[in-house]
C-alpha cells in the first residue's frame, strides 16, 4: 500500500524532528527541507501528496515557496505552519494555502489538521491510505485515537476493540477467520481465549448499531465479514 507523501519545510531543528518522527510514527512518508529554496528543489523532485510550510524561513519565505508551487500546482493541499498571529498574515496565507496553524501547536491537532485536509482533497485515495483512519458507512474508526465516531454517537475503544475492528475494516466485505484472529491477536484459539472474543464481537456490534449500512456478520465455520454500504 502506498504512503501518502508529505512535504516538511520547516527551519527549527528541533520541531522539524518531533514533527517528522510522530508523522512517520503515523504511517506518513515525510520529506524534510530546511528551508524554502530546499523546499521547492524537494517538491520537485518528490511530488508531495501535501505540503506542510513554515513561513518564517532563510533563502525563501513561506510565502514565496507557496506562491511557486501555486504557479505549477493549484490542487496540491498546503498548511501553512506560522507564529505570526496577525490578521492581514493569515489572509493573506489563505490566498494560497487550504489551511493554517498557529505556533506552538500540539501534534494531535496537527494529525487532525492534515487527516481531514486529505480526506477533503484526496477523494480518490480510498480511506484507509490515510493511516489508520477507515470509513465504515456514516461511522470514522480512528484507529491511533481508539475511536469509533457517528454523528448521533461517539465511543471510545479499548486496544482489544479497537485491534479487532481494524482487522475487520482493513478487510472490509470480505471474511475473517476467526482462528488467524484469535492466534494474532489473542496469541492461542483456546476456548477461553474464543468465549472472550465472543464478548468482544458483542459490543462491538452494540457500537455499530446507529447505521443498519454497517454489519458484523457471522460466516458460518469460518469466521466473520464486516459488511459496509450495503443497505439492508
Amino acid at each position: 500500500m502506498q504512503k501518502i507523501k508529505l512535504l516538511l519545510v520547516e527551519d527549527e531543528p528541533i520541531l522539524a524532528s518531533v514533527v517528522k518522527e510522530t508523522l512517520e510514527h503515523n504511517g506518513f512518508d515525510i520529506v524534510h527541507a530546511a528551508d524554502g529554496r530546499q523546499g521547492w528543489e524537494k517538491y520537485l523532485s518528490h511530488q508531495p501528496h501535501a505540503c506542510l510550510i513554515d513561513i518564517m524561513m532563510p533563502e525563501k519565505d513561506g510565502f514565496s515557496l507557496v506562491k511557486d508551487i501555486r504557479d505549477v500546482d493549484e490542487k496540491t493541499p498546503i498548511i501553512f505552519l506560522t507564529g505570526k498571529l496577525g490578521n492581514a498574515d493569515v489572509i493573506r496565507g489563505l490566498e494560497y494555502a487550504d489551511d493554517y496553524i498557529k505556533k506552538p501547536f500540539s501534534l494531535e491537532e496537527l494529525m487532525l489538521r492534515i487527516k481531514n485536509l486529505l480526506k477533503r482533497s484526496l477523494p480518490l485515495v480510498p480511506q484507509r491510505n490515510i493511516p489508520g483512519i477507515f470509513s465504515l458507512g456514516k461511522y470514522i474508526f480512528d484507529y491511533n485515537r481508539q475511536e469509533l465516531k457517528h454523528p448521533k454517537d461517539n465511543q471510545s475503544l479499548s486496544l482489544r476493540e479497537a485491534d479487532m475492528l481494524r482487522m475487520f475494516s482493513e478487510n472490509a466485505n470480505k471474511t475473517t477467520s476467526r482462528k488467524i484472529m484469535l492466534e494474532k491477536l489473542w496469541g492461542d484459539d483456546n476456548i477461553d481465549n474464543s468465549r472472550n472474543m465472543d464478548v468482544y464481537i458483542s459490543k462491538l456490534r452494540k457500537y455499530l448499531l446507529y447505521d443498519t449500512t454497517v454489519r458484523l456478520i457471522n460466516v458460518r465455520g469460518l469466521g466473520y465479514r464486516l459488511v459496509c454500504n450495503e443497505p439492508l
